[in-house]
């Protein structure tokens, strides 16, 4: 039992300082991106009443207890849902288009863990009430200059239309039970058990070429063309002349190298009802973004909404950010400010005043020894020291170069950039 203090939970980490400092720039990043685009951030409660996600979201991997009162409540496993249920409870058709965004933690606890999170953060947008294509492009726009804005370069965005393989499993004609086991092999992308399980039954010559070869289905507008010569079936084309005006009007926001089509794409069948996408970014083991249009949750909550949106697994960017060139330092103290017994006050004081004007202050905790203070801030990556003789005087310590100047307390607040240690300081303690 006692071993179990000095370890986490699997499934769930610690972030250091620099770790979390990545973490954190990161997610910043992301969220320019999303006020830029003009969405509102928004919060869910941790927990909810499982109701909330008993439509949407795999049961098995939810997270429920019982409160006080014997309400089944669960820890929120996607962002979605609540949000779809805060739409449906405060807003009326005269509000669309709703644009919320979050930057919020979920949870799910993977039967398999296999490396994944089961406490993972989003970073994610919803667009509320409309049901163009427009609406579509926006969305996947904000999620690949979130991306680019993050830092990342090489990356690609794969667009599925869950209506065109609905459409194309309609026009095979197979009975029930055989569309559902073709769904089931599709869903688990076993493409090679869907070209055996369709070899044998007759059904339409272009249904079985798509079929038959899904992984091929992978590409750019070109595949959109191929298809269309494969199936007369109204609800497969209509998918493909969505997903190629989509294309037109990203091309329109010059993301079109960005942008590939995986029509072989499924995703979750009682939860999309048009696009589906992901987002891959070289460096990560797993799909970094997911999302794609959902018109039918918000219904649930009484309102009959249409909706698209996404979220980024933060978590999933951050080996590939550290993959990279470009490192982010852990914030730290610019200044380390020491005193002598009788000049504690003053240094007290100026150390406030100095943060009051943006500068990052820790207090010396080594007493008056000036060179335990000077080395603790060179352990530590501190620029420089302030050390105050007395209320009113002290020494300006540069600690890379060593070089040292008298100043008062009243020239530190009126030239910060003194300040040994702080961004504007250019070695003035000399």
């Amino acid at each position: 039992m006692y071993k179990n203090k000095l370890r986490t939970p699997e499934g769930v980490t610690d972030y250091l300082p620099r770790d979390y400092a990545l973490k954190k720039e990161i997610e910043s990043r992301i969220e320019s991106v999303f006020y830029g685009y003009g969405y509102s951030f928004i919060k869910s409660p941790t927990f909810e009443y499982a109701e909330v996600f008993e439509d949407s979201s795999d049961s098995a991997s939810t997270y429920k207890f019982i409160d006080r009162d014997g309400a089944v409540l669960s820890l929120r496993p996607d962002l979605t849902p609540p949000i779809a249920r805060i739409a449906a409870t405060n807003f009326t058709r005269e509000d669309v288009p709703l644009r919320f965004c979050y930057v919020e933690n979920a949870f799910r606890c993977n039967e398999s863990y296999q490396g994944k999170l089961r406490e993972f953060t989003q970073a994610g947008v919803e667009l509320i009430g409309v049901s163009s294509c427009e609406a579509d492009a926006e969305v996947i726009a904000v999620a690949i200059n979130s991306l680019i804005t993050a830092g990342f370069a090489d990356f690609r965005v794969d667009i599925g239309q869950v209506e065109f393989l609905k459409g194309v499993i309609e026009e095979a004609g197979l009975p029930c039970e055989d569309d559902k086991r073709l769904m089931d092999l599709i869903l688990n992308k076993d493409y090679a058990g869907v070209e055996r399980f369709v070899s044998g039954k007759i059904i339409p010559p272009g249904v079985k070429e798509i079929l038959s070869d899904l992984s091929s289905r992978i590409g750019g507008g070109e595949i959109l063309s191929r298809c269309r010569d494969l199936t007369g079936n109204g609800r497969a084309v209509k998918a493909l002349e969505r997903l190629g005006e989509i294309h037109d009007i990203l091309k329109g926001y010059g993301l079109g190298e960005f942008i590939s089509f995986d029509l072989g794409m499924l995703g979750m069948l009682d939860y999309y009802t048009g696009i589906i996408f992901r987002g891959y970014v070289r460096g990560t083991g797993f799909y970094v973004i997911d999302g794609g249009r959902y018109d039918n949750l918000c219904g649930k909550f009484g309102k009959d909404f249409p909706a698209v949106g996404f979220a980024i697994r933060v978590n999933n960017l951050i080996p590939a950010f550290e993959s990279q060139s470009e490192m982010i330092p852990a914030t730290k103290a610019d200044t380390l400010v020491a005193y002598a017994a009788n000049g504690r006050d003053g240094a007290l004081a100026a150390a406030d005043e100095l943060r009051s004007l943006g500068l990052l202050i820790e207090n010396g905790l080594l007493g008056s020894d000036v060179e335990a203070n000077v080395q603790y801030a060179k352990k530590h990556g501190i620029g420089g020291v302030i050390y105050f003789t007395d209320d009113d005087n002290a020494v300006l310590i540069d600690v890379n170069s060593g070089g040292r100047a008298a100043t008062t307390r009243r020239e530190l607040i009126d030239e910060p950039g003194r300040t040994p240690g702080a961004k504007t300081y250019a070695g003035a303690a000399t």
